[in-house]
């Protein structure tokens, strides 16, 4: 029987209608429908949670009566305790567990979280553009301005300094980085991060660092920097970790905030009306990887820069259907469309619907973005290549 509604038109407020999906959701939403479709659409990896964490939890379900229940909204104290020292090792920069951290569910809830905190209709954040796409989602549906700073992919998608301060006006309340860069695996610099850090301290904006990939810098990974290890800029710094890709807790959605002292409780009120808080089992097994055994960190990076050299190779086995820069991190390849096509939208869709392939279309993370399209490589090895033979078989090999 069919429903009819009742209910009054124009219920739904006009920023949630104004939002779609992710693109990358709604690929891999349109990919569960294609029976054996070959996905490179999400970022989600194919690792499992490491079992010292498994372990931790499993303890817990066992022994400790509050394990179900709610926590205080900035997180269990041995959490933020935890956190504040995996900071201090991996940055060599204190923080303060009750003035400067607090638990998330994982960098989207915790950035969507500061976004609430900081903007009013009409206020502007600088990101690159590409950019995340639920980045530019989040700041549009709070009534932001995201600023596009557009990433030169004649260079490998190197980032412009000297174009940054003529973004900055008096509406600016952040600059957001993402490092290494979704979507082009572009891993910023230290001369390019601390020209960063000059000009945003003397407009007095904030920076925002979404750190999910650092653990993954393919060539070279002793030469990365993190702005997150200048002590001097903890006071215009908001970074946020996720463990939901260095290990393997996608799903577990958990990540933590470190943040100057003045947003720190802005931010925890905000947690608090949303969700209460980031649930008790999650915070545990978080405690677990931070302080435990990291044996797979290893095997992690090994993996995921096998399988970059891998999509490479397959790349450019089909220069006349894509041309791309080499992702220096995290696990995602940007490669341009060289072939006939209306968008890269209408390229994406075709894509699974003739070939069962399935990557995002790159105009979802900005300007830059369009005549692209999204690859992540955390997949098995076995679905890379059964993508790329499929494509192989659509478009043709081109011949030597």
């Amino acid at each position: 029987m069919e429903r009819t509604s009742h209910l009054p038109t124009g219920l739904v407020s006009a920023s949630c209608a104004a939002t779609k999906i992710s693109a990358i959701k709604e690929m891999s939403i349109l990919s569960a429908r294609v029976s054996g479709a070959a996905s490179l659409a999400w970022g989600l990896p194919s690792f499992p949670t490491p079992a010292p964490v498994r372990e931790a939890v499993g303890k817990a379900l066992s022994e400790d009566p509050k394990i179900g229940m709610y926590t205080l909204p900035a997180g269990l104290p041995e959490f933020r305790e935890a956190v504040a020292r995996d900071h201090l090792r991996r940055t060599g920069v204190p923080a303060d567990p009750e003035r400067h951290i607090a638990a998330t569910a994982g960098n989207m809830e915790g950035i969507n979280t500061l976004f609430q905190v900081l903007l009013d209709p009409g206020d502007e954040v600088v990101l690159t553009d590409p950019g995340f796409v639920s980045h530019i989602q989040q700041i549009r549906f709070h009534g932001g301005v995201p600023v596009f700073w557009p990433m030169n992919e004649a260079r490998g998608w190197e980032l412009d300094t000297a174009s940054l301060d003529g973004l900055l006006g008096p509406r600016t309340k952040a600059i957001l980085l993402v490092n290494p860069s979704n979507p082009t695996g572009r891993v910023l610099s230290e001369q390019t991060l601390r020209k960063v850090v000059a000009i945003a301290r003397e407009r007095a904006v904030l920076i925002i660092l979404d750190d999910p990939y650092s653990a993954f810098v393919h060539d070279d990974p002793e030469s990365f920097f993190s702005l997150a290890s200048v002590g001097e800029v903890a006071d215009l710094l908001a970074y946020f970790f996720t463990f939901s890709k260095v290990h393997a807790m996608s799903g577990w959605r958990v990540g933590y905030a470190v943040v100057p002292e003045n947003l720190r409780d802005e931010m925890v009120k905000i947690h608090d009306m949303n969700m209460i808080c980031t649930p008790r089992i999650s915070q545990v097994a978080a405690i677990a990887a931070l302080d435990g055994d990291k044996a797979h960190l290893a095997e992690f990076r090994t993996r995921l820069k096998a399988r970059r050299d891998l999509i490479c190779e397959r790349l450019d086995r089909l220069t006349h259907v894509f041309s791309f820069a080499r992702p220096q991190g995290a696990y995602y390849v940007f490669p341009r469309i060289l072939v006939p096509t209306h968008s890269d939208i209408v390229f994406a869709h075709d894509l699974l619907r003739q070939a069962r392939v399935t990557v995002t279309p790159g105009s979802a993370f900005g300007p830059s973005g369009a005549g692209h399209v999204r690859m992540a490589y955390c997949v098995g090895e076995d679905v890379i290549n059964l993508a790329f033979d499929r494509m192989e078989r659509h478009f043709g090999v081109e011949e030597a």
